[in-house]
């Protein structure tokens, strides 16, 4: 039986319809007809060749996506700002000033530089170890208590680092319950022996314990990503399950443990409200004490730069070791979650309370302390000005949040349409804000703000600052330590949308700001609002900036705690501190439930 051929285009075949080349292609040649001067289309049904016309609209095209790559450059700008203020600082100063930091550099800046590199070794040492081996056993192994426990490992996401250290500072002082309970039991006046909470590993404590989700997080897709056949291939060449471990799991997951680690160092520089209550001085600690003790900005920018540079330079770090690596994971069924080593016994007790130490370190137990505190003296709380820091922390945050999702959307459509070297680099210098710590900004902030209040009393007689000490600088500030985390749920958002829209919608005459509006926001609700939530979690728990630039007489939640803690005021504290965990935790959930759903 023989069928009747019929003759037809590519264009007439459905599949070339739809494809994304056809409809690009139909964009391109959309236009009506003006005149008897147009050619009609040849037979093939393609329109003829016109030079002319094609190189106009090449130039067309060109100055387009010039222009929103330029438009991608002004959340860049706005975000190296801070950091030209640092910057700048270096070359700035006087006498006094050059004073303060010799005087410094004699007596305490070396005593900052080793305590920040003792606290960043022992934290490095301490994620890895928790981080990579509670993913090891939930990735690998099937034992009690797993499917809660992979999911609940990263709550520590949750809990500040400052209230962690409040927890156990009551916990484990000389009046705390341990130490109390010590001396009761040796019968003793004083245990010589107990460690002092607040000293270097104190904080290195603290902050592996609040950090290491960073590397379990990392370090569990990548497990997960391999190839069962990989471990296979290196039991049949005799190395057992530590030697695979070792030889085959670990410089396979070397690039997601490698910017685990970055992260959590990052963290680390960048906090203050944990070792200045510890009473640990760190660089952090020293541009405070520079800035508000001494009274000389100057020095505090310049000990910034210093800060600065030691981020850069982990950022630079962390790409380089991933620049000439290439690691390939397993797709679909190969990956190893479905192929688990049951565990029973001892072993299976032993995984499950490897798991568990982690979890219990950083979330557990600081939360049920300050839960302690807080229902022990609610009546000491000062519940009408609770409602006043509430009440700020929320408005600091929504407004916060709303702007930088405005900024993520317009950058990351400028990046969908004009995918080139000048929008790349303008996303890679967004996302150093995120890295930069909140010190650095509010000074980098400050300084040019100052000089414009400067010129603006110069020029116009205003009488004080005009925009330094306003919620203006210190939303500003919020969006260039934030920006990334909202561009990086948007930009997830916009790789889901199929290329096949845009090229629908210009050709049905839509395109630029309106085709954002009608094709682009309907699709990037739920990612729009991950981001605000993202957004509005972080600037709720954020310290350092908040402390330097809020306006007079405005507290939130986060610098109350810090002054309540401060003044040994812990029960005062616990409120407000599990306020901010308690909204923390639902970023974190959603996270746990996204992570429960593909286990």
């Amino acid at each position: 039986m023989s069928s009747t051929p019929q003759s037809h285009t590519a264009a007439d075949s459905p599949a070339a319809d739809l494809s994304s080349d056809a409809i690009g292609a139909r964009r391109l040649s959309f236009a009506p007809a003006t005149g008897a001067n147009e050619t009609a289309a040849d037979a093939t049904g393609h329109a003829p060749y016109r030079p002319g016309r094609d190189r106009h609209r090449r130039r067309l095209r060109h100055a387009g996506a010039w222009g929103w790559g330029m438009v991608a450059w002004i959340p860049a700008l706005i975000v190296l700002v801070p950091m030209f203020g640092i910057f700048a600082a270096l070359a700035a100063g006087d006498a006094q000033t050059r004073e303060v930091l010799s005087h410094m550099l004699e007596t305490v800046l070396p005593e900052y530089a080793l305590n920040s590199l003792r606290i960043s070794l022992a934290v490095t040492g301490g994620v890895l170890i928790m981080g990579v081996m509670s993913a090891w056993l939930v990735v690998h192994y099937a034992f009690p208590g797993r499917r809660v426990l992979e999911w609940a490992l990263i709550l520590p996401l949750a809990m500040p680092a400052y209230v962690t250290a409040y927890a156990y500072t009551d916990f484990l002082q000389f009046a705390g319950p341990v130490q109390s309970a010590l001396r009761r039991l040796l019968a003793v006046d004083r245990v010589t022996w107990f460690p002092e909470v607040r000293s270097w590993y104190g904080a290195a404590w603290v902050f592996a314990g609040a950090f290491y989700p960073y590397v379990y997080l990392l370090a569990r897709t990548a497990f997960a990503d391999h190839s069962q056949r990989f471990f296979e291939a290196a039991r049949t060449l005799g190395c057992t399950p530590p030697q695979a471990f070792v030889r085959v799991a670990l410089p396979l997951a070397r690039p997601a443990l490698v910017a685990g680690v970055a992260l959590v160092l990052m963290e680390t520089l960048a906090d203050y409200g944990a070792v200045a209550y510890f009473g640990v001085p760190t660089f952090t600690t020293g541009i405070y004490r520079a800035w508000l003790s001494m009274g000389d900005r100057v020095a505090a920018a310049q000990l910034c730069a210093c800060l600065l540079f030691a981020v850069l330079l982990l950022l630079i770090a962390e790409a380089r070791s991933r620049s000439r690596l290439r690691y390939y994971g397993a797709p679909g069924r190969a990956r190893t979650t479905s192929r688990r080593t049951r565990l029973t016994g001892f072993r299976a007790m032993l995984a499950t309370v490897g798991c568990a130490v982690p979890l219990i370190v950083g979330f557990v137990l600081p939360a049920l302390i300050m839960l302690r505190l807080a229902v022990s003296e609610l009546d000491q709380v000062p519940w009408p000005r609770y409602g006043e820091w509430v009440y700020n922390t929320v408005r600091l945050a929504a407004v916060a949040a709303a702007v930088a999702c405005v900024f993520a959307v317009v950058l990351g459509y400028a990046q969908r349409l004009a995918p080139g070297r000048v929008t790349r680099i303008a996303v890679r210098l967004v996302g150093v804000g995120y890295a930069i710590p909140g010190a650095v900004i509010a000074l980098g902030i400050l300084t040019p703000v100052l000089h414009l209040d400067t010129w603006l009393g110069n020029r116009f007689g205003a009488n004080g600052l005009v925009l330094a000490g306003t919620g203006g600088v210190l939303i500003y500030a919020y969006l260039v330590r934030f920006l990334p985390a909202a561009l990086q749920s948007v930009d997830a958002g916009f790789a889901r949308i199929a290329p096949n829209l845009d090229a629908s919608a210009r050709s049905l005459g839509v395109g630029g700001w309106s085709m954002l509006r009608r094709v682009h926001l309907p699709l990037l609700r739920r990612s729009v609002l991950t981001a605000a939530l993202l957004v509005f979690v972080d600037v709720m728990k954020e310290l350092p900036a908040t402390l330097a630039l809020r306006p007079f007489n405005m507290d939130t939640l986060a610098v109350v705690t810090s002054h309540l803690a401060a003044d040994e005021r812990l029960a005062e504290a616990a409120v407000p501190a599990l306020t901010l965990v308690l909204v923390g935790l639902l970023p974190v959930l959603v996270l746990a439930r996204a992570i429960s759903r593909r286990a």
